[in-house]
C-alpha cells in the first residue's frame, strides 16, 4: 500500500496525488474551477457538494476554498437560493413534505437557518394539499385491495414523504370517505 499512486479521480481523500504534487496552485485552481463548472453545469449544487466533489479530485484543502469562495462572490453558489428552488421543486413534483425536504438538504450541506426559512415557504395548507393529492392519485391503483391493505399503503406512502403520523392518519381517513370507501379502521379519538 506504501507505493500507491492516487489519480486524478483517485477515490478519495488519501495521500495527493502525484498530479496534485506536481500541479502548482495557479493550475490547482484552474482545474478546481474546472470542475465546478462542470458540477454546476449539470445541476445547481450547494457550497459543500463542491467542496466535496474538489477534495475527491484532490484539489487541495486551502485551494477548494479559495475557489469556492470566489464562486460565491460572483453569485455562482448560493445556498440559499438552491435550497429555496429545491423546496418548491421537491415539493411540488415529488410530494415531499417539510420534514422530508429539511433533511435532505441538511444531506446535501445547507446550513440549518438557511434550510429553515426554505422549507418554512411550504405552508400547512399547501403540505396538506400535497398530501391529499398523493393520496387521491395512489388511492386509484388500490381499487381491488381490502380495507386494511389500501389504509396501510396510503399511510405508508405520505410517511416515507415525510408526513406526520397524524396528518397522514387524518388526510387518509377524509379521502377514503370522500371516495365512498371504508375507513372504519381509522375511526378513534386517537385520529380525531
Amino acid at each position: 500500500m506504501a507505493g500507491r499512486q492516487w489519480g486524478r479521480g483517485g477515490g478519495g481523500r488519501g495521500p495527493e496525488s502525484a498530479q496534485a504534487r506536481e500541479e502548482s496552485p495557479a493550475e490547482q485552481a484552474s482545474r478546481a474551477r474546472e470542475i465546478c463548472y462542470q458540477q454546476l453545469t449539470a445541476r445547481p449544487r450547494t457550497r459543500a457538494e463542491l467542496h466535496e466533489a474538489l477534495l475527491r479530485k484532490d484539489i487541495a484543502e486551502d485551494v477548494a476554498e479559495q475557489v469556492l469562495g470566489r464562486l460565491n462572490e460572483v453569485g455562482l453558489i448560493d445556498d440559499a437560493a438552491f435550497a429555496e428552488v429545491w423546496v418548491r421543486s421537491r415539493h411540488n413534483h415529488q410530494g415531499l413534505a417539510r420534514r422530508a425536504l429539511a433533511a435532505e438538504l441538511r444531506r446535501k450541506g445547507v446550513a440549518d437557518t438557511l434550510a429553515a426559512e426554505a422549507v418554512a415557504a411550504v405552508d400547512d395548507e399547501s403540505e396538506e394539499e400535497r398530501a391529499r393529492q398523493l393520496v387521491r392519485k395512489r388511492m386509484r391503483v388500490l381499487g381491488g385491495v381490502d380495507e386494511t391493505t389500501r389504509i396501510r399503503r396510503l399511510v405508508g406512502v405520505l410517511a416515507r414523504k415525510g408526513y406526520s403520523e397524524g396528518m397522514a392518519f387524518r388526510v387518509v381517513r377524509d379521502e377514503l370517505r370522500n371516495a365512498d370507501l371504508d375507513a372504519d379502521q381509522l375511526d378513534g379519538p386517537a385520529l380525531d
